[in-house]
Protein backbone atom coordinates (compact mmCIF):
# COMPACT_ATOMS: atom_id res chain seq x y z
CA UNK A 1 0.00 0.00 0.00
CA UNK A 2 1.37 3.40 -0.98
CA UNK A 3 0.61 5.35 2.20
CA UNK A 4 0.23 9.12 1.93
CA UNK A 5 3.17 10.83 3.61
CA UNK A 6 2.38 14.40 2.58
CA UNK A 7 -0.91 16.05 1.66
CA UNK A 8 -1.00 19.64 0.40
CA UNK A 9 -4.16 21.44 -0.70
CA UNK A 10 -4.45 25.01 -2.00
CA UNK A 11 -0.99 26.12 -0.86
CA UNK A 12 -0.41 29.85 -1.26
CA UNK A 13 2.81 31.66 -0.39
CA UNK A 14 3.15 35.45 -0.47
CA UNK A 15 6.08 37.75 0.19
CA UNK A 16 6.15 41.46 0.99
CA UNK A 17 7.10 43.53 -2.06
CA UNK A 18 7.56 47.22 -2.72
CA UNK A 19 3.93 47.57 -3.77
CA UNK A 20 2.38 45.12 -1.32
CA UNK A 21 2.18 41.33 -1.06
CA UNK A 22 3.36 39.32 -4.06
CA UNK A 23 2.13 35.79 -4.78
CA UNK A 24 5.02 33.35 -5.24
CA UNK A 25 2.88 30.20 -5.07
CA UNK A 26 -0.83 30.00 -5.83
CA UNK A 27 -3.27 27.14 -5.15
CA UNK A 28 -0.75 24.29 -5.34
CA UNK A 29 -2.13 20.87 -4.40
CA UNK A 30 -0.51 17.41 -4.37
CA UNK A 31 0.00 14.25 -2.33
CA UNK A 32 3.19 12.27 -1.81
CA UNK A 33 3.46 8.57 -1.04
CA UNK A 34 6.39 6.17 -1.32
CA UNK A 35 7.41 7.60 -4.66
CA UNK A 36 9.58 10.13 -6.44
CA UNK A 37 7.59 13.25 -7.24
CA UNK A 38 9.24 15.87 -9.46
CA UNK A 39 8.39 19.57 -9.40
CA UNK A 40 9.69 21.24 -12.56
CA UNK A 41 9.55 24.68 -14.12
CA UNK A 42 11.65 27.69 -15.03
CA UNK A 43 13.62 29.68 -12.47
CA UNK A 44 11.13 31.75 -10.49
CA UNK A 45 8.21 29.39 -11.09
CA UNK A 46 7.86 28.70 -7.35
CA UNK A 47 9.10 25.14 -7.15
CA UNK A 48 11.75 25.75 -4.44
CA UNK A 49 9.29 27.93 -2.54
CA UNK A 50 6.96 24.93 -2.29
CA UNK A 51 9.77 22.74 -0.93
CA UNK A 52 10.80 25.28 1.70
CA UNK A 53 7.18 25.80 2.75
CA UNK A 54 6.94 22.14 3.76
CA UNK A 55 9.72 22.69 6.31
CA UNK A 56 8.58 26.23 7.24
CA UNK A 57 11.92 27.69 6.21
CA UNK A 58 10.55 31.00 4.92
CA UNK A 59 11.17 34.25 6.85
CA UNK A 60 8.50 35.43 9.30
CA UNK A 61 7.39 38.10 6.81
CA UNK A 62 6.19 35.40 4.38
CA UNK A 63 2.53 34.43 4.50
CA UNK A 64 1.93 30.71 4.01
CA UNK A 65 -1.68 29.58 3.73
CA UNK A 66 -3.33 26.30 2.74
CA UNK A 67 -6.54 24.35 3.15
CA UNK A 68 -4.41 21.34 4.14
CA UNK A 69 -0.66 20.96 4.68
CA UNK A 70 -0.25 17.70 6.54
CA UNK A 71 2.75 15.46 7.17
CA UNK A 72 1.45 12.12 8.45
CA UNK A 73 -0.74 13.08 11.40
CA UNK A 74 0.88 16.51 11.88
CA UNK A 75 -0.72 19.75 10.70
CA UNK A 76 2.34 21.61 9.41
CA UNK A 77 0.53 24.96 9.23
CA UNK A 78 -0.39 24.84 12.90
CA UNK A 79 2.88 23.27 14.09
CA UNK A 80 4.95 25.41 16.46
CA UNK A 81 8.71 25.84 16.14
CA UNK A 82 9.45 23.11 18.69
CA UNK A 83 7.46 20.61 16.63
CA UNK A 84 9.17 21.73 13.43
CA UNK A 85 12.63 21.30 14.98
CA UNK A 86 11.71 17.70 15.72
CA UNK A 87 10.62 17.21 12.11
CA UNK A 88 13.41 19.02 10.24
CA UNK A 89 16.35 16.76 9.58
CA UNK A 90 14.87 13.84 11.50
CA UNK A 91 11.56 13.00 9.79
CA UNK A 92 11.84 15.32 6.77
CA UNK A 93 15.19 16.29 5.24
CA UNK A 94 16.24 18.69 2.49
CA UNK A 95 19.21 18.16 0.17
CA UNK A 96 20.47 21.52 -1.04
CA UNK A 97 21.71 22.41 -4.49
CA UNK A 98 25.46 22.87 -4.09
CA UNK A 99 27.64 21.33 -1.34
CA UNK A 100 30.15 24.20 -1.69
CA UNK A 101 27.61 26.50 -0.08
CA UNK A 102 25.88 23.97 2.20
CA UNK A 103 28.90 22.50 4.00
CA UNK A 104 30.81 24.45 6.66
CA UNK A 105 34.27 25.12 5.16
CA UNK A 106 36.07 25.02 8.53
CA UNK A 107 34.64 21.71 9.80
CA UNK A 108 35.62 18.22 8.71
CA UNK A 109 32.81 16.77 6.62
CA UNK A 110 32.41 13.69 8.82
CA UNK A 111 31.95 15.83 11.91
CA UNK A 112 29.23 17.79 10.13
CA UNK A 113 27.30 14.61 9.32
CA UNK A 114 27.83 13.34 12.88
CA UNK A 115 26.53 16.67 14.21
CA UNK A 116 23.31 16.19 12.22
CA UNK A 117 22.97 12.70 13.69
CA UNK A 118 23.64 13.76 17.30
CA UNK A 119 21.14 16.61 16.99
CA UNK A 120 18.35 14.03 16.74
CA UNK A 121 19.79 10.91 18.39
CA UNK A 122 21.53 10.38 21.74
CA UNK A 123 24.70 8.84 20.34
CA UNK A 124 28.24 9.08 21.70
CA UNK A 125 31.13 10.36 19.59
CA UNK A 126 32.70 7.00 18.72
CA UNK A 127 29.38 5.41 17.80
CA UNK A 128 28.41 8.48 15.79
CA UNK A 129 31.64 8.23 13.79
CA UNK A 130 30.99 4.54 13.08
CA UNK A 131 27.45 5.35 11.91
CA UNK A 132 28.70 8.13 9.63
CA UNK A 133 31.42 5.93 8.10
CA UNK A 134 28.77 3.26 7.48
CA UNK A 135 26.54 5.84 5.82
CA UNK A 136 29.43 7.01 3.66
CA UNK A 137 29.85 3.41 2.49
CA UNK A 138 26.10 3.26 1.73
CA UNK A 139 26.39 6.28 -0.60
CA UNK A 140 29.41 4.62 -2.25
CA UNK A 141 32.15 6.87 -0.94
CA UNK A 142 35.47 5.13 -1.36
CA UNK A 143 37.86 5.33 1.59
CA UNK A 144 35.16 6.69 3.95
CA UNK A 145 37.58 7.08 6.87
CA UNK A 146 39.73 9.47 4.85
CA UNK A 147 36.70 11.42 3.62
CA UNK A 148 35.39 11.69 7.20
CA UNK A 149 38.51 13.62 8.19
CA UNK A 150 38.57 15.80 5.04
CA UNK A 151 37.48 19.42 4.77
CA UNK A 152 34.94 20.39 2.08
CA UNK A 153 37.60 21.95 -0.18
CA UNK A 154 39.50 18.65 -0.20
CA UNK A 155 36.72 16.65 -1.86
CA UNK A 156 35.17 16.84 -5.34
CA UNK A 157 31.72 18.20 -6.13
CA UNK A 158 30.31 14.72 -6.67
CA UNK A 159 31.81 13.53 -3.39
CA UNK A 160 30.41 16.57 -1.62
CA UNK A 161 26.93 15.81 -2.92
CA UNK A 162 27.22 12.24 -1.66
CA UNK A 163 28.18 13.67 1.73
CA UNK A 164 25.05 15.85 1.63
CA UNK A 165 22.89 12.82 0.79
CA UNK A 166 24.49 10.93 3.68
CA UNK A 167 23.81 13.84 6.04
CA UNK A 168 20.14 14.02 5.07
CA UNK A 169 19.53 10.24 5.19
CA UNK A 170 21.51 9.26 8.28
CA UNK A 171 18.62 10.24 10.57
CA UNK A 172 16.32 7.88 8.60
CA UNK A 173 13.72 10.44 7.51
CA UNK A 174 10.35 9.55 5.97
CA UNK A 175 10.42 12.31 3.32
CA UNK A 176 13.36 13.86 1.45
CA UNK A 177 13.16 17.14 -0.46
CA UNK A 178 15.96 17.40 -3.03
CA UNK A 179 16.35 20.92 -4.44
CA UNK A 180 18.33 20.67 -7.71
CA UNK A 181 20.75 18.22 -6.04
CA UNK A 182 22.76 17.45 -9.18
CA UNK A 183 22.70 20.72 -11.13
CA UNK A 184 26.30 21.57 -10.16
CA UNK A 185 27.65 18.20 -11.33
CA UNK A 186 28.80 16.98 -14.73
CA UNK A 187 26.67 14.39 -16.52
CA UNK A 188 28.61 11.24 -15.61
CA UNK A 189 28.86 12.12 -11.90
CA UNK A 190 25.21 13.23 -11.92
CA UNK A 191 24.02 9.78 -12.96
CA UNK A 192 26.16 8.10 -10.29
CA UNK A 193 24.71 10.35 -7.56
CA UNK A 194 21.15 9.77 -8.80
CA UNK A 195 21.73 6.02 -8.80
CA UNK A 196 22.82 6.18 -5.16
CA UNK A 197 19.85 8.36 -4.21
CA UNK A 198 17.39 6.12 -6.07
CA UNK A 199 18.73 2.99 -4.39
CA UNK A 200 18.49 4.45 -0.88
CA UNK A 201 15.02 5.95 -1.46
CA UNK A 202 13.71 2.62 -2.78
CA UNK A 203 15.33 0.47 -0.08
CA UNK A 204 13.98 2.62 2.74
CA UNK A 205 10.52 3.24 1.30
CA UNK A 206 10.85 7.03 1.45
CA UNK A 207 8.91 9.77 -0.29
CA UNK A 208 11.03 12.08 -2.47
CA UNK A 209 10.17 15.57 -3.70
CA UNK A 210 12.67 16.21 -6.50
CA UNK A 211 12.88 19.87 -7.55
CA UNK A 212 14.46 20.38 -10.97
CA UNK A 213 14.39 22.22 -14.27
CA UNK A 214 15.76 19.24 -16.22
CA UNK A 215 12.86 17.52 -17.99
CA UNK A 216 14.97 14.71 -19.43
CA UNK A 217 16.35 13.90 -16.00
CA UNK A 218 12.98 13.74 -14.22
CA UNK A 219 11.46 11.74 -17.08
CA UNK A 220 14.03 8.99 -16.44
CA UNK A 221 14.30 9.29 -12.65
CA UNK A 222 10.89 10.17 -11.18
CA UNK A 223 7.42 8.61 -11.01
CA UNK A 224 5.22 11.70 -11.31
CA UNK A 225 5.78 15.28 -12.46
CA UNK A 226 4.17 18.55 -11.41
CA UNK A 227 4.81 21.34 -13.93
CA UNK A 228 4.78 24.83 -12.42
CA UNK A 229 4.35 28.16 -14.18
CA UNK A 230 4.19 31.53 -12.39
CA UNK A 231 3.50 29.92 -9.01
CA UNK A 232 0.82 27.50 -10.20
CA UNK A 233 0.74 23.83 -11.14
CA UNK A 234 -0.40 23.81 -14.75
CA UNK A 235 -0.05 20.06 -15.30
CA UNK A 236 0.33 16.86 -13.28
CA UNK A 237 1.40 13.80 -15.23
CA UNK A 238 3.18 10.47 -14.90
CA UNK A 239 6.87 10.89 -15.73
CA UNK A 240 6.68 8.07 -18.26
CA UNK A 241 3.89 9.96 -20.06
CA UNK A 242 5.65 13.33 -20.15
CA UNK A 243 6.10 13.10 -23.91
CA UNK A 244 2.29 13.17 -24.20
CA UNK A 245 1.76 16.24 -21.99
CA UNK A 246 -1.19 18.42 -23.01
CA UNK A 247 -0.59 21.86 -21.53
CA UNK A 248 1.04 24.25 -24.05
CA UNK A 249 3.60 25.39 -21.45
CA UNK A 250 4.77 21.82 -20.85
CA UNK A 251 4.83 21.22 -24.59
CA UNK A 252 6.89 24.38 -25.08
CA UNK A 253 9.40 23.32 -22.42
CA UNK A 254 9.78 19.92 -24.05
CA UNK A 255 10.27 21.40 -27.51
CA UNK A 256 13.05 23.66 -26.18
CA UNK A 257 15.11 20.70 -24.96
CA UNK A 258 18.07 19.99 -27.31
CA UNK A 259 17.92 16.61 -29.05
CA UNK A 260 21.25 15.00 -29.98
CA UNK A 261 19.52 12.78 -32.56
CA UNK A 262 17.69 15.59 -34.37
CA UNK A 263 19.61 18.59 -35.65
CA UNK A 264 17.76 21.93 -35.63
CA UNK A 265 18.92 25.33 -36.85
CA UNK A 266 17.72 26.92 -33.61
CA UNK A 267 15.69 25.98 -30.55
CA UNK A 268 12.18 27.46 -30.37
CA UNK A 269 11.59 30.41 -28.05
CA UNK A 270 8.89 29.83 -25.47
CA UNK A 271 5.86 32.02 -26.16
CA UNK A 272 3.88 32.66 -22.97
CA UNK A 273 0.12 33.10 -23.03
CA UNK A 274 -1.41 35.55 -20.49
CA UNK A 275 -4.33 33.13 -20.12
CA UNK A 276 -2.03 30.66 -18.36
CA UNK A 277 -1.92 33.02 -15.37
CA UNK A 278 -5.67 32.97 -14.91
CA UNK A 279 -6.52 29.43 -15.95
Amino acid sequence: MNETKLEVRDLRVRFAGRDGMVDAVRDVSFTLGREKLAIVGESGSGKSTVGRSLLKLHPPSARVEASVMRFGDIDLLGADERTMRAIRGQRMSMIMQDPKYSLNPVMRVGDQVAEALRAHRRIAGREARARVVGMFEAVRIRDPERVYDSFPHEISGGMGQRVMIAMMLITEPEVVIADEPTSALDVSVRMQVLEVLDELITQRGLGLVFISHDLNLVRAFCDRVLVMYAGRVVESIAASELEHAQHPYTRALLSAVPDMDRRRASLPVLQRDPRWLAA
